[in-house]
C-alpha cells in the first residue's frame, strides 16, 4: 500500500456518477478465474540454518496471551516487512499491458515484484541485511486461478521461473524464504490482481467471489504449504471496507459479517488444512461515507472488546491492524475534492496518537481478557522522498510506540522499483542495483533503526490463563474438537462448546455468550470421548436442590460442563465431560439474573456486553445451569452450580 491507496475513495464515494463510471472498470481485461485452482505441487521445502536475521526459532507458532512464541515456548516477535506484487498492480482503468497504468508504473505481472532485476539468492541475502525475521506475502483469489504463464520479462533475472503460473513463481517464493530461515505469512489480499483500496471489486473478501469459495481458496492455499514449517500464518483478508452501497459489520450474522467470515476460514483452515497455522483477523478499515456530516469511521480493532473471537485452537489467534499517517480514525486520507475535516494520525499530537492507538488496537493486547491476543501492525510506512514535517515526525512518534509497547510488525512495502516507488524499503534498478534504507541518506534509517534493534521481551514466556469466548448469536459455536469429532449433541439448537483444554465458567442470562477458561487447574478433562448430555433433572442428587423452584441441569457426579444449547433464549441442554481427578460434589449457587454476579477481579473481561452475566471463582468449575420457564420469565440461564476445582 502507499499514498495513493486511499487518495480517490472520497471522491468516487461522494460523486454519484464517478461512482458508476468507476465501479464499471472491472478488470475484464485481465486473466479470467478458471474454475479449479491450479494442482501442480510447489517445490519443496528444506529447512536451513537461520541467518544472523532471522534468528533462531522452531516453527510452528503459536500465541501465549498479547505474545507469539515458537514451538520451545520463546517469544518470536514479527519483524516483518510486506513483498507486494503477487496481489496485482494494476489500477483499474487504462491497458493491464501498460506499466504506466499500474501503481507507482510498477507492472507487477501478478508476482511478487523484483523478480526481473534481482535473482532470489541475492534478494534473500538483501533482506537478512535488513534485519526482518519475516515477510508477510500478499496474494489475489485471481493470481492462484490463473493459468496463463508469466512473461519471461517479469522473471529476467531469475530465468528457472519462465512459464510458471502466478502461483508456481509464488511457490518459488515461498521456498527461498523459507529455505532462507525466514517465517512466512500468507496474506489474501485482494480478489481481482488489482491494486487496492478503493471501489475496486476488493473491498470485502466476498465482493467478487462467495464467501465458500474464499473460504476453500483459503484451505487451498494453507494446504499447498502445511508441509512446509516456517509458513507460519495464514493473514485472512486486506483492509476490509466500504464498497458503493455497504459497509462490513463486526456481527450481525448478514452476508457481511467479518467477524463471522473470520471466524469460518480460520476455523476451516485449521481443521481441514493446517492446524499449525496462526489465523491473523485484520479489524475493519473504513465504514461510512467519508463526507462532513455524514458517519464515517475507521473501526479497526475496537468491535474486538464485546465481541471476540474463539478459533477450535485457543492459542492461533492474532489480530492484527493498519496505520498510515495520511489517514486517521475518521479519515480516509483523500485530499482535495471530498476530503473531510477529521485529523489525520499525522496531525496528532504524540500523546493524541498514542491514545487512539491505545483505543483501536492495542487495548487488545491486555492480559487477562476475553480478547487478549497479540497484535500486528501488519501494515505501516512512509516514502524516502518524503519532506513533510508533520508526516516525518508521525513516522518518528508512531515508530517509538512500537518500541515503547514492544509491537510485532510489518513494513509496507519490502521491495519496489527505483524511480518508482520511494516508499519500499529495498528499491532496485533495471541493472538490479539496490537503492533505499540500507544505504546512506535515507532519512527513514534512524527510525528503523531504533525500532528494529530496541530491545523487548525475549526468551520463554510461561503460559498463563486463557480467557475466550463463545457467542452464539447467529449460530453455533462448538470449538471442540473432541466434541466435533462426537457428532451433533443437541441437533436444532444452537451450540457453543469451549476450546480443548478449556472449561465453562461463565454464562449470560440473555444472548447466548459464555466465558471458558483453564484458569488454576489447565485442561481438567479426562482422556477418552465420553460425554453427557443432560436435558433434564436427573443427575440432581436427592437432597441437592441448590436453585429452588428452577429448572435445573446438573452434570453427573465427576464431571463438569464444557458447553450448552440453546433453542431461542431457553437453555436446551448442558454438555458435560468426565474430569481427569473427581471434583468435588459440593457447590454454591450464583445467580446472575437480576444484576452481574462476577468474581471482584471480573476476570475474562464483560463477554455479554448489555447482558446480566454469572460466572464462577478462578479455583471453581460449573456442575449445573438452572432456569425458568414461567410465563413473563427469560428462559435463559439465571444461576450456575459452582464447584471447587478438584485438589
Amino acid at each position: 500500500m502507499s499514498i495513493t491507496k486511499f487518495a480517490r475513495i472520497v471522491t468516487y464515494l461522494t460523486a454519484p456518477l464517478m461512482v458508476l463510471t468507476l465501479s464499471a472498470t472491472a478488470p475484464a481485461t485481465a486473466a479470467q478465474r478458471s474454475t479449479a485452482p491450479a494442482t501442480s505441487a510447489p517445490r519443496s521445502a528444506t529447512p536451513q540454518p537461520a541467518g544472523s536475521a532471522t534468528g533462531t526459532w522452531q516453527p510452528p507458532l503459536s500465541t501465549r496471551g498479547r505474545y507469539i512464541v515458537d514451538s520451545a515456548g520463546n517469544r518470536f516477535r514479527l519483524k516483518a516487512a510486506n513483498w507486494d506484487g503477487a496481489q496485482g498492480s494494476w489500477n483499474g482503468s487504462g491497458s493491464i499491458d501498460d506499466p504506466a497504468d499500474h501503481h507507482a508504473g510498477q507492472d507487477s505481472h501478478g508476482i511478487p515484484l523484483g523478480l526481473d532485476r534481482v535473482p532470489l539468492p541475492q534478494l534473500m541475502s538483501d533482506f537478512r541485511t535488513l534485519g526482518i525475521n519475516s515477510v508477510r506475502l500478499p496474494f489475489s483469489n485471481e493470481m492462484i486461478h490463473t493459468t496463463t504463464p508469466v512473461p519471461d520479462a517479469a522473471v529476467t533475472a531469475n530465468p528457472a521461473l519462465r512459464g510458471e503460473t502466478p502461483l508456481q513463481v509464488y511457490d518459488a517464493v515461498v521456498t527461498a524464504l523459507t529455505d532462507a530461515g525466514f517465517a512466512v505469512i500468507l496474506n489474501n489480499h485482494t480478489n481481482t490482481s488489482r491494486w487496492c483500496c478503493g471501489i475496486d471489486g476488493n473491498e470485502r473478501w466476498n465482493s467478487s467471489q462467495s464467501t465458500g469459495q474464499w473460504a476453500d481458496d483459503w484451505v487451498f492455499m494453507a494446504g499447498r504449504y502445511a508441509a512446509n514449517p516456517r509458513v507460519v500464518g495464514a493473514d485472512l483478508y486486506n483492509e476490509v471496507r466500504r464498497d458503493v452501497l455497504d459497509d462490513p459489520n463486526w456481527g450481525l450474522g448478514d452476508a457481511h459479517d467479518w467477524y463471522a467470515a473470520a471466524q469460518l476460514a480460520g476455523d476451516r483452515i485449521l481443521t481441514e488444512a493446517n492446524p499449525n497455522l496462526l489465523i491473523v483477523v485484520e479489524g475493519i478499515n473504513w465504514t461510512g461515507i467519508p463526507v462532513d456530516g455524514f458517519p464515517h469511521d475507521r473501526p479497526t480493532l475496537a468491535p474486538v472488546r464485546t465481541l471476540s473471537h474463539t478459533l477450535v485452537d485457543a492459542h492461533k489467534l492474532v489480530y492484527s491492524a493498519h496505520f498510515y499517517g495520511y489517514t486517521g480514525p475518521h479519515h480516509s486520507g483523500a485530499t482535495g475534492i471530498g476530503e473531510t475535516s477529521d485529523l489525520r494520525y499525522q496531525d496528532m499530537t504524540r500523546d493524541q496518537l498514542y491514545q487512539v492507538l491505545a483505543d483501536q488496537a492495542f487495548y487488545v493486547t491486555t492480559e487477562g481478557k476475553h480478547y487478549t491476543a497479540p497484535v500486528w501492525v501488519s501494515e505501516f510506512g512512509i516514502g524516502a522522498g518524503e519532506t513533510g514535517t508533520a508526516a516525518r515526525t508521525w513516522f518518528g512518534n508512531i515508530t517509538d510506540y512500537f518500541t515503547d509497547h514492544d509491537t510485532d510488525f510489518a513494513y509496507w512495502p519490502l521491495v519496489g522499483w527505483e524511480g518508482h516507488d520511494d516508499w519500499a524499503l529495498l528499491r532496485y534498478d533495471g541493472a538490479g542495483h539496490r537503492y533505499g534504507i540500507l544505504d546512506g541518506g535515507d532519512w527513514r534509517a534512524t527510525a528503523w533503526d531504533h525500532l528494529m534493534n530496541s530491545p523487548g521481551r525475549t526468551g520463554y514466556i510461561a503460559p498463563g490463563t486463557t480467557w475466550r469466548m463463545l457467542a452464539t448469536d447467529h449460530g453455533d459455536a462448538v470449538e471442540s474438537l473432541r466434541v466435533r469429532a462426537g457428532g451433533d449433541w443437541d441437533s436444532g439448537a444452537y451450540k457453543a462448546v469451549c476450546p480443548d483444554g478449556l472449561r465453562l465458567t461463565g454464562l449470560a442470562h440473555s444472548g447466548g455468550r459464555g466465558l471458558c477458561t483453564d484458569a488454576a487447574a489447565g485442561d481438567l478433562r479426562a482422556t477418552g470421548q465420553d460425554r453427557t448430555v443432560v436435558t433434564d433433572e436427573r443427575y440432581v442428587p436427592a437432597g441437592g436442590d441448590w436453585a429452588s423452584g428452577y429448572t435445573k441441569l446438573q452434570c453427573p457426579a465427576g464431571q463438569f460442563v464444557i458447553g450448552y444449547s440453546r433453542r431461542g433464549e431457553r437453555v436446551s441442554a448442558v454438555l458435560c465431560v468426565p474430569a481427569r481427578t473427581t471434583p468435588s460434589a459440593a457447590g454454591r449457587t450464583v445467580w446472575f439474573d437480576r444484576s452481574d454476579n462476577r468474581p471482584a477481579d471480573a476476570a475474562g473481561d464483560d463477554f455479554a456486553y448489555g447482558a446480566y452475566k454469572g460466572q464462577c471463582a478462578a479455583g471453581e468449575y460449573i456442575a449445573g445451569v438452572a432456569f425458568t420457564t414461567r410465563l413473563g420469565s427469560t428462559p435463559g440461564p439465571a444461576a450456575v452450580l459452582c464447584a471447587p476445582l478438584p485438589s
